[in-house]
């Protein structure tokens, strides 16, 4: 049987009603992975983060850090910030040493590993008790990026990372050596916007904080505790075209 031109536009519009229009999920999780081109045993939490990057309900970041440089090979994307900043999570969780591969899901305490099993336990615990808890949006207004972070409990400070969502380096040397690292959202920079006290907020900055590092997207994290004594992620997003 066939329809006329008008029945199909009728039975369109009363789909594309029902259905609505398609909605981003919601991050669930953010991962934060320190590791090193230097670090012999990074290859495979970097594939690793290169798949849960693929999941739309996570955030997978890599912090290159400084102090597997010396070992013949220096990572060209390693930032002394990275380094204290996994030094602050060592310190606020009681741990000694800095290792790498390192993963921190949400900013809580996690083992000396980062395995698939453990990853996978701290994704289910993040999705079954609703992750994280304060909406984050962002978006592009020309040449200025808007911040919005809704209203909860506690307080917290609000972080812009520039992004470089992919890469590819050929280690020439160290324990690496003949080997191609691929990069996924590669961490170029963090930038502190403001302080949350628990209020609705609005923030504004300008664009070319997230253009430095050959960066091309950037993320938007809310984290209670400070810089020194990083503490749990409340929120986060991705930027627009993330």
């Amino acid at each position: 049987m066939r329809r006329s031109a008008p029945s199909l536009l009728a039975l369109t519009i009363v789909l594309t009603h029902m259905v609505g229009p398609a909605r981003a999920e919601p991050p669930r999780a953010v991962i934060e992975l320190f590791t090193s081109q230097g670090c012999g045993a990074c290859q495979q939490a970097s594939r690793m983060m290169g798949e849960y990057a693929q999941q739309p309900d996570v955030i997978a970041l890599t912090l290159p850090v400084t102090y597997w440089d010396y070992l013949g090979w220096k990572d060209e994307f390693a930032i002394p910030a990275f380094t204290e900043r996994q030094r602050a999570y060592a310190l606020s969780h009681g741990e000694r040493q800095l290792f790498t591969p390192q993963a921190i899901v949400n900013g809580e305490p996690s083992p000396v590993r980062s395995d698939r099993a453990f990853l996978d336990r701290s994704l289910r615990a993040a999705r079954q008790s609703s992750g994280l808890i304060v909406s984050v949006k962002a978006t592009d207004q020309g040449d200025r990026i808007a911040i919005d972070i809704g209203a909860g409990r506690g307080t917290g400070e609000v972080w812009l990372l520039p992004i470089l969502r992919r890469h590819r380096t050929a280690v020439a040397h160290g324990e690496n050596k003949g080997q191609v690292v691929d990069y996924v959202n590669v961490v170029r920079g963090m930038h502190r916007v403001g302080a949350w006290t628990g209020q609705a907020t609005h923030f504004e900055l300008p664009r070319t904080l997230v253009r430095s590092g050959n960066a091309d997207g950037y993320v938007v994290v809310l984290q209670s505790g400070t810089l020194a004594h990083p503490a749990r992620i409340l929120g986060a997003t991705k930027g627009p075209g993330f």
